[in-house]
């Protein structure tokens, strides 16, 4: 053939020949189903932009038009009542969280105010809240104290201001761009280390002032401040009195809060809320005591100990921040360690809460939403914001409905900022002090965490400490770096990303493909070499994704069962991807076992408020589709699973029992061949026992007499796990009931675990030959392939169902 085309042309040219081809369109000349090769043109057409898409675009970037027209006085108690939770809390911790850094206290709730009333347009989250945060703002501190020494000349606010506009238009820019994929390149591990290094150096840092000893550096190295710290205790004052017995007092409420809550369930609800408020309590309480101690003082120097002084009445800084060359160039090498920590506190608290709450959220909205904040926040005096661990978990267990619940949260900061600002000159600086140890506490990875690391990933344990080790000795931002680089290292050694495919069952008669006729027909019937092959099944993607023949009939193995097949592996940075597919897939394709959950529109979550005024309407469109029974997930392309990949699973699990109550989802593993995964799985719970039944079967290697003796094994009585029969061994284990001795022990849960034969001959001769588990029978939920899987999902779901009829 004559190279025609310059396609052609050009192949000849560096010596390939144009006939070379990937089809062999020899031996589909007939008529029959012909595969195309993608083309570049393809590849493009995926990224041209559509009218459809942009649509989409556009109102995703105000994802608050798909909830506010179904909003209901129902919701707006729930919002009210957790954003004047919230409010009491972040006025405090405002104020404390402004010195940190650097900055008058009243910083602190202009930053809290501007977050609370811009991200409710643009969230995805309900739970979230944005606004001065302890790691943020001792990270602008410290930016802060550096560029002070090379431009003395600019103020605190100048820089701060500057440098949250500046943070604010780059995350607006990533979000714009959807290039929010780029926070699942930080683990969880990270996350975890910056945290607790975090919290250990804020904490650090305050003791100081909790115990009003001056002459310490608390910008130094961690451990430099508890070493100087520990040789000024006799240099300690009376603001020792006031802020360890505040700290004390803050322990001693919640303690007492959660040990009255396990006492008394029906009042838990009452004493949590007391819990939260603590912080008001005491700033409330040492407020008065203050005021008693100091009456009279005018002036703040002269106090007997230090207090917090005069704080302005009204917001003091308006206007456009500064941004010039001057600006640009102090605060350039500072830009992305702050983008970096905006990053990580809020998009690892949101998708968290998320998960817990039975939403997902779109990391690209939300650097959105924390881009608007920023860039609009410095023209009121705020500085960098971000989101909060303590205020979001103390909103979600409030039982906020709707991200409109921080509008109400402004209004008491901005009552706050206009009418208690005289009462803020009272506050003891070492109570504000204890305010911020016990808050950076909960930050810390508790040892449980710390060893589910471990036990999950043992070198995520080790980078795990070598972030906080980095943190404590050098800085905060050396923990970070350090933490991230280190897992894109082992990252090196993982498949980044991977694509994921939802199969389907097809039937699979194997014939020579010269037996294929020109009317493409051919049948058991019509060619008895067809009817010679056994049929077997195949699994193969529902999207058609592997350019199969559109006219094979792909489907799903049962109703409400489910098979994912994971690319080319499951890890931190796609895990987020794989689970959120799974997630709208099944919500998509089945219905709650309870239709009639939410008896009221009120009731529903907002991220599904469903017809505006009709839930009958709504049971009716999901009564056609089925429940969800069970997930399949193939493994075969699993070399390894992390924690953040783990605790996702843990996280869908949970989610999928919330949507399935009272039935339970069956989760089963096909093809998991690396043994450091089957540790992590079952560190977090999978493989093992969650059914009451199981039992041992799989191929039949063994003889005739194996398999009598196991028929015989259904009486050896009531089961508990599995019954085994291993030449002539039984090993049964008993538990209360009868209708296990009724059943035949090879399907005493419907579970099928492959077994083999033991001389290593798959043909082994009559009576020589017993059976032997190929998997462990302690974990029946692995298997070796994915069709031994949905044999025993469909032999379970068979015995449930016969169980029911009982």
């Amino acid at each position: 053939m004559a190279p025609n085309g310059l396609g052609e042309r050009v192949k000849r040219f560096l010596g390939i020949d144009p006939n070379d081809t990937l089809d062999d369109s020899a031996y589909y000349d007939d008529g029959s189903y012909i595969e195309t090769e993608s083309s570049i043109k393809d590849l493009l057409l995926d990224f041209m932009p559509t009218l459809p898409g942009l649509i989409r675009y556009l109102h995703e970037l105000f994802p608050f038009l798909g909830w506010i027209f179904h909003y209901n006085l129902t919701w707006l108690l729930g919002d009210i009542i957790a954003g004047v939770t919230v409010g009491f809390v972040v006025v405090p911790q405002g104020m404390a969280y402004a010195l940190l850094a650097k900055l008058p206290p009243e910083y602190g709730l202009y930053t809290s105010f501007v977050g609370f009333l811009l991200y409710w347009a643009f969230a995805t989250s309900k739970d979230i809240t944005i606004g001065a945060v302890a790691v943020m703002s001792t990270i602008v501190g410290n930016i802060v104290i550096n560029v002070q020494k090379t431009h003395p000349d600019l103020s605190a606010d100048t820089i701060v201001r500057s440098l949250a506009l500046i943070s604010g238009v780059v995350l607006l820019f990533l979000g714009l761009i959807r290039a929010g994929f780029i926070v699942e390149f930080i683990p969880l591990v990270a996350i975890g280390a910056f945290m607790t290094g975090s919290a250990i150096s804020i904490a650090a840092g305050q003791v100081p002032g909790l115990l009003g000893i001056s002459g310490i550096n608390t910008r130094e190295e961690t451990y430099l401040v508890i070493i100087n710290t520990l040789k000024g205790l006799p240099r300690a004052k009376l603001d020792a009195a006031m802020g360890l017995t505040a700290l004390f007092g803050l322990y001693m409420i919640r303690w007492f809060c959660n040990f009255m809550g396990r006492r008394n369930p029906r009042r838990a609800k009452t004493w949590f809320f007391i819990s939260t408020l603590r912080m008001a309590f005491v700033v409330v309480l040492y407020i008065l005591v203050s005021w008693l101690v100091n009456r009279g003082v005018s002036d703040a120097s002269k106090a007997k100990f230090k207090i917090l002084g005069n704080v302005p009445s009204g917001f003091q800084v308006v206007g456009p921040p500064r941004v010039d060359s001057e600006i640009l160039a102090a605060l350039g090498p500072d830009i992305p360690t702050t983008i970096l920590v905006l990053l990580i506190e809020h998009i690892a608290i949101s998708k968290s809460f998320g998960r817990i709450n039975n939403y997902i959220i779109d990391p690209s909205q939300e650097l959105v939403a924390i881009g608007f904040t920023n860039v609009f926040g410095p023209f009121l005096g705020g500085y960098p914001a971000t989101g909060s661990f303590s205020r979001t978990a103390i909103k979600a267990k409030a039982g906020v409905r709707t991200p409109l619940a921080g509008i109400f949260t402004a209004v008491i900061v901005l009552l706050a900022l206009y009418a208690l600002t005289s009462v803020f000159f009272y506050i003891p600086t070492s109570g504000l002090a204890a305010i911020i140890i016990h808050a950076v506490g909960d930050l810390i990875s508790p040892p449980r965490e710390v060893y589910q690391y471990w036990q999950t990933s043992p070198l995520e344990g080790v980078i795990f400490f070598a972030g906080v080790f980095v943190s404590v000795f050098t800085s905060i931002e050396n923990g970070i770096y350090v933490t991230v680089a280190a897992s894109a290292a082992v990252l090196l050694f993982r498949i980044a990303k991977s694509p994921g495919r939802f199969l389907g069952r097809v039937v699979i008669r194997t014939a020579p493909r010269d037996r294929l006729n020109s009317n493409n027909n051919f049948s058991q019937e019509t060619d008895p070499l067809i009817g010679e092959k056994s049929p077997h099944a195949a699994y193969i993607a529902l999207d058609r994704s592997d350019l199969s023949n559109p006219q094979a009939d792909i489907r799903s193995p049962s109703p409400g069962v489910f098979i994912y097949r994971f690319g080319e592996g499951l890890n931190y940075v796609n895990s987020a991807r794989h689970l959120d597919n799974l997630t709208i897939h099944i919500f998509k394709h089945t219905r709650r076992t309870q239709l009639n959950k939410y008896d009221k529109v009120g009731d529903r979550p907002w991220n599904d408020p469903g017809p505006r005024r009709n839930v009958a309407q709504l049971n009716e469109q999901l009564a056609s589709r089925p429940i969800l029974r069970a997930v399949i997930l193939d493994f075969t392309a699993v070399n390894y699973l992390d924690v953040t990949a783990a605790q996702a699973l843990v996280d869908l699990r949970s989610q999928f029992d919330r949507y399935a109550d009272p039935e339970r989802v069956e989760w089963h593993f096909a093809g998991v061949v690396n043994r450091w995964t089957k540790r992590a799985l079952v560190a977090n719970g999978f493989g093992g026992e969650r059914l009451s039944e199981r039992v041992v079967e799989g191929v039949e290697s063994g003889t005739d007499h194996d398999l009598k003796g196991r028929q015989a094994s259904r009486a050896a009585g009531p089961l508990i796990g599995f019954a085994e029969a291993v030449v002539g061994t039984e090993k049964v284990t008993e538990r209360g009931g009868s209708k296990a001795q009724e059943t035949d022990v090879e399907a005493a849960a419907g579970e099928i675990s492959p077994v083999a034969s033991s001389n290593g001959d798959g043909d082994a001769p009559s009576g020589s030959g017993r059976f032997v588990p190929l998997y462990g029978v302690n974990r029946p939920y692995f298997h070796v392939d994915v069709e031994t899987a949905v044999e025993s999902v469909v032999r379970s779901l068979e015995r449930r169902t016969s169980n029911w009829k009982e």
